[in-house]
């Protein structure tokens, strides 16, 4: 039955329907920055999301808290990528920059 269904023009799929709800109540860049928060371990690992303290985005930096000497030096070292998987992820205008603490 569901091959019947006519597309009449004005159908929406729901993710559409739900991204343009967002962006007309300006909540696309929150709903974002949280799924971001909430994909870390997944985006990141386990390893890394597990030695996490804290993060939070403010003004497009994404500031991330460890509490492993050695894993904020990794970190560091390869933000650039990680700045990149997350653009991929999230569209490019949600992060500018990583901040380890």
């Amino acid at each position: 039955m569901a091959g019947n269904l006519k597309n009449d023009g004005n159908s929406v799929h729901i993710g559409q329907a739900i991204q343009k709800l967002l962006k007309s109540y300006h909540l696309k860049s929150k709903f974002d920055e949280t799924n971001l928060i909430a994909s870390w371990e997944r985006l990141v690992g386990k390893v890394l999301a597990k030695h996490t303290k804290k993060l939070h985005i403010r003004n497009k930096v994404l500031f991330v808290e460890l509490d492993s000497p050695s894993l904020k030096n990794d970190l560091v070292l390869h933000k650039s990528k990680i700045l990149e998987i997350f653009k991929a992820e999230f569209g490019a205008d949600l992060l500018t920059d990583i901040v380890v603490m």
